[in-house]
């Protein structure tokens, strides 16, 4: 079953990554190789979570890339259907 409303993937790095690693913002995005400004963005949810910052994510040993992409995707889709679309029909094999 599908979560309802699934937490941005930056929210988890912000309220129990960072936490548990006793860093701050600054020092996990130095470690990562990013500027503090670009990994704020993705902690507050304005920016997705890239397939190389999953990697980086990955390398520094913080769950695989893979689970932060599919976080990133069940976000995505949950965004996607929220939004009002054309009506669109089903179509049906000939």
């Amino acid at each position: 079953m599908p979560m309802h409303n699934p937490p941005h993937p930056g929210e988890i790095l912000r309220e129990d990554v960072l936490p548990a690693l006793k860093m701050g913002v600054g020092d996990l995005a130095e470690h990562l190789g990013y500027s503090r400004a670009h990994f704020s963005t993705v902690l507050n949810g304005h920016t997705s979570i890239s397939a190389e910052m999953a990697y980086r994510l990955e390398m520094a040993g913080l769950s695989s890339g893979r689970q932060w992409l599919a976080m990133q995707s069940a976000y995505d889709l949950w965004e996607a259907k929220s939004r009002e679309h054309p009506d669109i029909t089903r179509l049906e094999p000939v």
